[in-house]
Order: C-alpha cells, then sequence, then structure tokens
C-alpha cells in the first residue's frame, strides 16, 4: 500500500460526497420515520427525494442539506483511503487474476470486504455523528432520536463524556456488516462491469467506461445493502443510557428482528431510492475521480512512479 494511493483514494471519496451528502441526509431521515411503528400508522414528513429536500429546505433551511458534511468528509476519507488502497495495490500485485488473466469476482469482493471492513472500523466514530447529525431537524419535521450536537467537535465531546472512549465504537458491528456487503458487492461488481463492457465494445471512452461500471455497481450494491444500511442508521441514532447501551436495540440481530416483526419487509427497504440515487452516482464519482487522480499523478507528478 502506497502513501499516495492512500490519499487519493480519500480524496476521491471526498470529492464524491460532497455532491452526494444532501442525499445521505434525507436518505437517513426516511430510515427513521415511522421507527418501529406499524406502516400507514404514522406521519411521513419525507415521502419522496425531491420532496423531502424542499420540505428540509423550507422547514429549515437550504444548508440543512448539507449536515453531518464535516463528519462525513472523515468518514469517506478513512474508509476509501484504506478500502481502494487495499483493493488497487491487489489488482497490481496480481491478487484478483485468475490464471488467464481475468478479474475474479469473489476474489474482487474478499479483498473489498477485507478494505471496507478495516476502514469502517477506524472510521466508525465519524459514521455514527454523522448519522446523528443527518437526523438532526426543527420540530415540525423531525424523526428519530434527537441527538443536540452543534458541531463535529461538541458531538465527539459529548459521547466522551456519556460513555467514554467504548462510545465512539457503538454500532460499529452493525457498520461492519453493512460496508461487508456494500464493499464486497461494489468493489467485487465494477472490474467485472468494467471489463464485460470493455471486452464486448460496448462502451470504449475511458470516462464513459468508469461511468457506466460504477453505475452498474452502484445499483447492485443499492439492491443488496439497503437492509444493513437501514439497521445502521437504527443503531447509531438510538438514544443510550448512563452506560452507553441502546435504550432501543440490545445489537444487530435485535434491531433486525423488531423492524421486520413491526414495520415489515417494507421497513427494511425504507430510504431505498435515496440509498440508490446516492449509491450509483456515489460510486461513480469515487471511482471517476480515483482513475483521474492516479492518471494525474502517474502522468504529472510522478512520470515513474511505480507502486
Amino acid at each position: 500500500m502506497t502513501k499516495s494511493d492512500f490519499v487519493l483514494g480519500g480524496v476521491a471519496a471526498m470529492g464524491a460526497v460532497l455532491f452526494t451528502n444532501p442525499i445521505d441526509v434525507v436518505k437517513t431521515r426516511m430510515q427513521l420515520q415511522g421507527e418501529l411503528a406499524s406502516r400507514g400508522t404514522y406521519v411521513k414528513p419525507y415521502r419522496h427525494l425531491p420532496q423531502a429536500m424542499l420540505q428540509i429546505a423550507r422547514n429549515d433551511g437550504l444548508l440543512a442539506l448539507e449536515k453531518g458534511l464535516a463528519p462525513a468528509l472523515c468518514y469517506q476519507f478513512l474508509l476509501n483511503s484504506i478500502r481502494l488502497s487495499v483493493y488497487s495495490n491487489a489488482l497490481e500485485l496480481g491478487y484478483l487474476q485468475n490464471k488467464d488473466g481475468s478479474i475474479s469476482f469473489y476474489r474482487g469482493m474478499f479483498f473489498g470486504a477485507l478494505g471496507g471492513c478495516t476502514g469502517t472500523l477506524l472510521a466508525s466514530p465519524f459514521y455514527m455523528i454523522k448519522a446523528q447529525q443527518h437526523a438532526q431537524a426543527v420540530q415540525s419535521i423531525a424523526v428519530g432520536f434527537q441527538h443536540k450536537h452543534t458541531s463535529m467537535l461538541d458531538a465527539l465531546q459529548q459521547i466522551y463524556r456519556k460513555s467514554g472512549v467504548p462510545g465512539f465504537w457503538r454500532g460499529a458491528f452493525a457498520s461492519m456488516n453493512r460496508t461487508l456487503v456494500a464493499s464486497s458487492v461494489q468493489i467485487g461488481s465494477f472490474p467485472k462491469a468494467k471489463s464485460m463492457l470493455k471486452d464486448n465494445g460496448w462502451v470504449t471512452h475511458p470516462v464513459l467506461l468508469s461511468f457506466c461500471a460504477g453505475l452498474t455497481s452502484g445499483t447492485l450494491v443499492s439492491l443488496a445493502n439497503s437492509p444493513f444500511d437501514v439497521v445502521t442508521t437504527r443503531m447509531y441514532n438510538q438514544p443510550v443510557d448512563e452506560n452507553g447501551r441502546g435504550l432501543v436495540y440490545r445489537g444487530v440481530v435485535d434491531c433486525f428482528t423488531k423492524i421486520l416483526r413491526t414495520e415489515g419487509l417494507h421497513g427494511m427497504y425504507k430510504g431505498f431510492w435515496p440509498i440508490y440515487l446516492r449509491s450509483a452516482p456515489h460510486t461513480t464519482l469515487v471511482f471517476v475521480f480515483f482513475d483521474k487522480l492516479l492518471y494525474f499523478r502517474d502522468s504529472y507528478i510522478f512520470p515513474q512512479h511505480t507502486n
């Protein structure tokens, strides 16, 4: 793993989140509305993505669509710098190739999961703060438990005062499950889709090829990852007692069980469209930015660079 790959992977993801954070805000709120309530028995302030964004802008101001941006940037840098560096080096060292030179889907999934879970564990505190800040809203459109953070630094201080260092990793297991699925599907499917599109002559332009492969990968990620995403949001946003234990969900299995029992399968796919509309462009932008940053580094900064 080279230092430049580590940095470029994180910067690529930060560039992507600048565009997708407002969708992530809506996704979080849709996942929290009607928490543990039967379908049709609660008010839905957020019905679909355009309406939700307009609702937030009208009631909480336009800047509310960028709530949680600071922890989101920190989270994406740590997660993706590790995840993409592991993937890039595994690819260059030949760990992803079959004997015939083709990319192995299962090896791609393994290294995607390895890098993703490592990055998620280290970045878990930032994801927690991101989710809690995304949920913060004025009373008229508030959903889920409302944490009163004034900034990322304030959130770090509050969590530490209440739960100590272990409090920063509450819900990390749920987040790792989410990333295990997302990373393995995303990084396992991206090179496969790229190879298929290129080998069949369907797409030849480099940027368009990365875009189409990222779009395909993002679609698969959304379908596989939505239930894990909902559980992660609920686990991170729930209130805790004086010992830092969740007051609503005891753990990942308990969370899955309660959602299915009270909200049904529909509850596991709350916020699916924002997840999709965020995941597809986010995946696309990360890989496009990463490809271009690697090209810029190798062509202009370190022309003789080798990993």
